[in-house]
């Protein structure tokens, strides 16, 4: 055994990479299939792909229990008279030259390692089972790294334990790309943290800023930490003036026409057409014949007074889903920001009272807080259906697609010639390039349920869950669940009994859990 062991296992597992090489060079001994030698091959190759995840997972978890023993040992070795933080330093340097990493980013990993074998063994579990990769791995640590002990086990528990009281629905965590489940893990932390939001987000506004970083090429970065509302807001004014200045004459992408509406707005020179010298004569001239759409409105409308060349103010529209308790200044719940995420409850309350023109009437099931369903006899979606599905959905349900709600298009999953209705159950919002797909390829989206966006199956037959919503039922205030109110009403009546000479307050009325459509302003 020892090292004898591990040089025959790493042997091994050579050999076995070199016949992988060789069957997807379709050099092997055997075809894929005798039918369809070609399309056997392009079936392999996925499988290849799909089983290569899971070792690649199971290999980060040997390396991470791997780098915690190399450090305790050589903390072992080293003895109580080397200092600690020179100690450190030096695992993690011996790591980073064995891994070829810089001196940060050895540390980095060195720090996840510790986290998943001492606070996270579910992480842990998941990463040695193949069915969590080490980029969750990290969301999770970083997630849970201001967490206490408690918080932490619960976050981990909510998306790795199947069993938990409140887990996760929809396609597991392992098969969601990193970067969404980052904003899932997120979230969660947002609504479960033991300190209040109002606190950590003041923090935050007191810590606003711009920062600068230059790049290559001629390039730099520019880039503002705001509060989530004001960040939101001009993110989606920016994509309302891009499309607002689209045409068949405009050559720009929609990232260059963000860029340069962003530069004019911050130049305060109202040329939309960018300072690079590398644009075309075409889209510079198509700029003067395109602005006018981009007006009040998100993008329609006049130009206000704008010259050619000149951006038009554009109505920047930000979704805002507030509980009704929240609302009321009953609890401190968070919202949730359409593109976002949890915000405060103060910042949630106020852009209803700053910003919000009208109410949607928005019934949820008080068990899990989904909303319910609705129908519709016509074919046009409404734009109350259309604010329902952003909020069943919160983006593109196409798996690892980050595109948020303002960006898609209302799509019937089975056809309206083909019988299909417009209810939340036969409607996705796919965004664009994903509608597209849709149309032009073999991919097709499954059926949908009234609070599940549709889930999706390739050309070659294989099924991909969509990410869900993770709702969670509203927090009441003390007071207002049923059984409290009858005690309430007890106690007073009792109270009334005990003091009869004094004049006792009007009992406070039973507020429905199913919140009311404000009038509208």
């Amino acid at each position: 055994m020892g090292k004898a062991a591990v040089v025959r296992a790493f042997e091994e597992i050579r050999a076995a990479l070199a016949v992988l090489q060789a069957e997807v060079d379709g050099a092997g001994s055997l075809p894929f299939s005798d039918i369809d030698p070609l399309a056997g091959l392009a079936d392999g190759c996925l499988d290849i792909l799909a089983q290569s995840r899971e070792v690649e997972a199971r290999v980060a978890g040997v390396k991470a229990k791997a780098a915690v023993g190399y450090a305790e040992a050589a903390h072992a070795v080293a003895g109580p008279e080397v200092p600690v933080v020179a100690q450190e330093m030096a695992v993690a340097a011996e790591i980073g030259c064995v891994l070829a990493l810089g001196p940060r980013a050895a540390a980095s990993f060195l720090a996840t390692s510790h986290a998943l074998t001492s606070s996270l063994p579910r992480t842990l579990e998941a990463l040695q089972s193949g069915t969590l990769s080490w980029q969750h791995a990290i969301v999770l640590a970083d997630e849970t790294a201001s967490l206490d002990v408690a918080g932490a086990a619960a976050l981990e528990a909510h998306f790795l334990d199947p069993e938990a009281q409140d887990a996760a629905r929809g396609c597991p965590a392992g098969e969601l790309p990193a970067h969404r489940f980052r904003v899932k893990a997120r979230t969660w932390r947002e609504r479960h943290h033991a300190e209040s939001m109002e606190k950590r987000h003041a923090r935050g506004v007191a810590e606003r800023r711009v920062e600068f970083r230059p790049d290559r090429d001629g390039m730099a970065w520019l880039g503002a930490y705001l509060p989530a509302d004001q960040a939101m807001s001009g993110w989606n004014r920016l994509t309302a003036a891009a499309r607002g200045l689209q045409g068949p004459a405009e050559d720009r992408t929609m990232p260059q026409l963000r860029a340069d509406s962003f530069a004019a707005a911050i130049l305060g020179s109202g040329d939309t057409r960018g300072g690079s010298t590398s644009l075309t004569s075409a889209s510079a001239s198509a700029t003067a014949g395109v602005v006018a759409a981009a007006g009040p409105g998100a993008g329609a409308g006049g130009t206000d007074g704008a010259g050619p060349g000149h951006l038009a103010p554009v109505r920047a529209e930000v979704l805002v889903t507030v509980p009704v308790f929240a609302l009321m200044g009953l609890t401190d719940e968070p919202g949730m920001l359409d593109g976002y995420g949890p915000v405060p409850a103060s910042m949630a309350r106020r852009l209803v009272a700053d910003g919000a023109g009208s109410f949607y009437r928005v019934l949820v099931d008080p068990r899990d807080g989904a909303p319910l369903e609705i129908g519709r006899k016509s074919y046009r979606v409404p734009r109350a259906m259309r604010a329902w599905l952003r909020m069943r959905d919160g983006k593109c349900p196409f798996p690892g697609c980050s595109n948020t709600s303002l960006d898609t298009e209302a799509d019937h999953l089975l056809a309206w010639h083909h019988g299909g209705t417009t209810g939340i159950s036969n409607l996705g919002q796919p965004c664009p390039k994903h509608h597209r797909l849709r149309h032009t390829t073999g991919w097709k989206p499954t059926p949908a349920s009234t609070n599940e966006p549709p889930s999706w199956t390739s050309p070659t037959g294989r099924h991909y869950t969509s990410e869900h919503q993770d709702w969670e039922p509203p927090k009441w205030p003390p007071g207002f669940l049923p059984g409290e109110r009858s005690q309430s009403r007890q106690r007073s009546r009792a109270r009334e009994r005990s003091l009869p000479g004094e004049r006792s307050l009007p009992e406070k009325h039973a507020f429905s859990p199913m919140p009311c459509e404000p009038p509208r302003r």
